[in-house]
């Protein structure tokens, strides 16, 4: 049995998935690869090692439950254990909540609530059995403060959020004092997440500033691995502040929430055709990488702390509407 910690990572072919397990490589760990594409799999296991690392990959559909089952069972016969488990594996669709297709709705949810659902349920069943074992689900700042045009992503990363807490419960309850289970609320990160987005509103969609880095996610994840905290934000000061002032002024952050997502998540010149995305079929191996050329920066630049002094006063003024108003 390898002595090397074993983690498994869903969603680990590209973006956020893709850095952690580079990053958990560079620390001599066993790296179990899920996703839906073999060939880039394949290609981060080799890189894996050459850091290290030692890796496995194993193609998996999250909506399956008995591959996410296998996962965990292949996991365990290979190196004897799961030490971290990472649900990462997610999809979105943008559109009008009433032009939006059921289909593609449900796929989301099926995908990023039902797939952590069974990730957690094929971690904990080992974890439990062992005494020990770190469960760390990636949601989003979106579960905190929704978006337009991406309700079933929203819906999903807020009941990911709320999955975490009714386990960590649950865990307490049954005295396992050795088994954590920590959420990652991301802002906005540079990854071809939403080339792979299905989209119906006729806009192109782009990364919503300010967009940050993977590396801070991956920082994050691999961090909590080691010393467990309940909810990480993985974010600069803006990130932390909007859910901070959220939770002062909800109306008037969601308006600004609103506001923002319309004028710069989709974009006010370039159209772009109804399309599906990766919701039913995976993207092509080549945008497999950890970046999606967004410029994610791992620090704010001058430009980003002024984004967030003008975000504070439009808050401060709409808060002011708002109240007035009541």
């Amino acid at each position: 049995m390898s002595s090397k910690t074993v983690v498994v990572i869903t969603g680990a072919s590209s973006g956020i998935g893709r850095a952690t397990a580079l990053r958990f490589a560079k620390r001599g760990a066993t790296v179990v690869l899920a996703s839906r594409r073999a060939q880039a799999l394949a290609e981060l296991a080799a890189e894996c090692e050459k850091l290290g690392g030692s890796a496995l990959a194993v193609q998996t559909d999250v909506t399956d439950a008995s591959q996410v089952e296998a996962l965990a069972r292949r996991t365990v016969a290979t190196f004897g254990r799961i030490d971290v488990w990472v649900n990462n594996a997610s999809v979105s669709v943008f559109a009008p909540f009433l032009e939006m297709p059921l289909d593609d709705l449900r796929r989301v949810l099926n995908v990023n609530m039902m797939g952590y659902i069974y990730g957690a349920k094929a971690a904990l069943a080992v974890m439990t059995k062992q005494g020990r074992g770190s469960l760390i689900n990636v949601a989003s700042i979106v579960a905190e403060v929704p978006q337009p045009y991406t309700a079933p992503y929203g819906m999903a990363k807020a009941a990911v959020r709320a999955l975490s807490v009714s386990l960590r419960s649950e865990l307490a309850l049954a005295k396992q004092k050795h088994i954590s289970v920590s959420t990652i609320l991301p802002a906005t990160i540079d990854t071809p997440f939403f080339r792979h987005a299905a989209n119906y509103t006729g806009r192109e969609v782009k990364a919503m500033p300010p967009v940050y880095s993977p590396e801070i996610v991956a920082k994050a994840i691999v961090k909590v691995s080691r010393k467990p905290e309940n909810e990480v934000i993985a974010g600069g000061p803006i990130a932390k502040s909007l859910v901070a002032q959220h939770r002062k002024t909800p109306n008037a952050v969601e308006a600004q929430m609103a506001q923002q997502t319309d004028k710069t998540h989709l974009s006010l010149t370039k159209s772009a055709p109804a399309t599906r995305g990766a919701l039913y079929s995976p993207p092509s191996t080549a945008d497999a990488t950890v970046t999606g050329g967004w410029n994610g920066r791992e620090r704010e630049g001058n430009r980003q702390v002024l984004g967030s002094l003008v975000a504070a006063v439009i808050g401060v003024l709409l808060a002011r509407r708002y109240l007035s108003k009541e």
